[in-house]
């Protein structure tokens, strides 16, 4: 294929995710959903469709290949040592106030929606089998890493940690990933029936969650904390992708699972970065900056990193 029709090609399957985010803040500056439809479509996908979306996704996978144990051992390390790099530079750059919600902003992605998105339209059915067993790592890893790094900098705050982990345990994707994998293992078939009309329900799932993060972007709250935000959407849509994605094909991971991991390292930061530092009474206008800044340099950078990736025919 010809640099042009990789460019092409590559298009082709990143626009269409991106297409409906920007169909979401249409459809949002136009009047025809709002924040009822959005809170309300949110939470039927996070207790319900994607859930069952994950679960189906690994109940017709094959495991011996979608299984890797260290791919998932280096996504740990690799989380870990990204938040360890944002700190870094946060106490070097960044006012003690806001440090917290920085670090959190820089490291923590959006895989469950845009990066699970994305993996589906590279790879089918591999990427969300795959990447929903790479989802419980991302949920617990995140959860964790910011909790502690924004209870150290907000005064008054303390971690509950079990509050932390009732919320992991009883988180749906979680335990959509904990009945899938056995029941995997065991063989049993489901009715066709069943799988059929799970299909249908999970098919909401992507186009709805995807224009539900569309429509909570907010391009004039952006003219605030931009000297921060831009600096923190900087390294993660930039710097920590190229970074971890050398890193892993140094390592030797290549194809699919290489892809698999770039695009889940060059998610957009998660909407729940701002749920978690407004509840601990943080920056939240920084945390809401950074979501959105990130959401729109996604269909640039992810776009262009994935053109690289198959130009140079290693994923």
């Amino acid at each position: 294929m010809t640099l042009l029709g990789t460019f092409f090609h590559t298009l082709e399957t990143t626009l269409p995710v991106f297409a409906m985010v920007f169909i979401g803040l249409g459809l949002r500056r136009l009047g025809w959903i709002d924040t009822a439809f959005i809170n309300t479509a949110s939470a039927l996908v996070f207790r319900a469709t994607l859930p069952t979306l994950v679960f189906l996704s690994i109940v017709r996978a094959d495991l011996d290949t979608t299984l890797n144990p260290s791919l998932l051992g280096f996504f740990i390390v690799a989380t870990v040592a990204s938040f360890l790099l944002c700190w870094l530079w946060a106490l070097r750059a960044v006012p003690v106030i806001d440090r917290g919600v920085y670090v959190q902003g820089a490291f923590r992605g959006n895989c469950g929606i845009v990066g699970l998105a994305l993996a589906a339209s590279l790879y089918g059915d591999y990427g969300l089998s795959a990447g929903g067993l790479l989802l419980g790592v991302v949920i617990i890893s995140y959860n964790a890493l910011s909790v502690i790094v924004l209870t150290t900098y907000q005064p008054g705050q303390a971690a509950s940690w079990n509050r932390i982990l009732g919320d992991i345990v009883r988180n749906p994707l979680i335990l959509a990933v904990v009945v899938a994998v056995p029941f995997a293992w065991s063989g049993l078939e489901l009715p066709t029936w069943l799988m059929t009309s799970g299909d249908y329900f999970a098919s909401l799932t992507l186009p709805l969650a995807l224009m539900c993060i569309g429509g909570t972007l907010s391009l004039s709250a952006m003219r605030n904390d931009r000297k921060l935000a831009i600096s923190a959407s900087v390294m993660k849509m930039v710097t920590l992708p190229v970074f971890c994605t050398l890193v892993a094909w140094l390592a030797g991971f290549e194809g699919r699972e290489l892809g698999l991991m770039f695009l889940f390292f060059a998610s957009p930061t998660a909407a729940a970065s701002f749920v978690m530092v407004k509840a601990l009474g943080g920056n939240d206008r920084l945390a809401a900056n950074i979501v959105a800044l990130t959401t729109l340099m996604a269909s640039v950078t992810v776009t262009a990193g994935v053109f690289v990736l198959r130009t140079a025919g290693i994923a």
